[in-house]
């Protein structure tokens, strides 16, 4: 399986996990550990910053994760923008994934308001990558103001509904090739994570999959099965569709 390359940096694991809603770090630790992912989103406003005291980062190696600060919980351009300069400033990264919500009730990312926090940051030297909409004229948007890679949902945030437009997600990663595409949110369970890397797309991103489940960390490594096992199939080529039926073994010089 090929490895994923994001604004030069190369990743071996093309599951991206996040860290919240489990019930203790413990489990948050052990979840990762059983992903086998190497990117982990930590939300910069929900995270105790202050080291003297216990926190998320205490269960998370920065020696053996890369850490991405995501802006959750911010509703505005200059909120985003303020977090990720608190991420970088504590020491988390220069890297930042942007959410800007815009709807309370449904979580849709407000996309306008992403656009400009990541023009901003992109000038600041930050590698951003958003998380936005299925929407293609927005995805290309964010590739001219800088983004380096692009995150569409494949529903809305916590849903657990899997991909809930195949269309729009299958006409986006065949019409942008220039940086990575990665689902973010509304997955629900290895299949929906199966798909999602068939169809092409660079790796997915997933939080509440995991730590919704009945068992964490049992469920992070059927993820990391599904991301890779959906990921070979992509670049295996899946066999052609047929309307009739084709024998497996041919009758083609079988005796009567």
């Amino acid at each position: 399986m090929s490895e994923l390359v994001i604004a030069g940096r190369t990743f071996s694991s093309r599951l991206i996990v996040g860290t919240g809603k489990y019930k203790d770090g413990a489990e948050t630790r052990d979840a990762i550990e059983a992903s086998g992912a190497e990117m982990v989103t930590v939300a910069v406003r929900r995270v105790e910053l202050d080291r003297a005291k216990e926190s998320l980062l205490d269960f998370i190696d920065p020696k053996k994760y890369f850490l991405l600060p995501n802006t959750a919980g911010c509703y505005t351009a200059e909120e985003a923008i303020r977090a990720a300069r608190l991420g970088r400033e504590v020491g988390l990264s220069d890297w930042v994934k942007i959410e800007v919500i815009g709807d309370q009730a449904t979580l849709y990312p407000d996309v306008q308001a992403t656009v400009e926090a990541t023009r901003v940051l992109v000038k600041e030297g930050f590698t951003v990558l958003p998380y936005t909409t299925d929407d293609i004229v927005f995805a290309k948007r964010l590739i001219d103001v800088g983004a380096a890679a692009v995150m569409p949902l494949g529903a809305p945030i916590g849903t657990g509904l899997g991909i809930a437009n195949s269309y729009t997600l299958r006409m986006m990663r065949e019409l942008i090739t220039e940086v990575p595409l990665v689902v973010d949110a509304g997955l629900g369970t290895a299949s929906d994570a199966a798909l999602a890397m068939e169809m092409g797309f660079d790796a997915v991103l997933l939080n509440t999959a995991i730590a919704g489940a009945k068992q964490p960390v049992l469920m992070a490594s059927a993820m990391k099965k599904a991301t890779e096992a959906g990921r070979e199939a992509f670049e295996a080529g899946r066999m052609g569709r047929k309307l009739y039926a084709t024998a497996s073994s041919p009758l083609d010089g079988v005796s009567r």
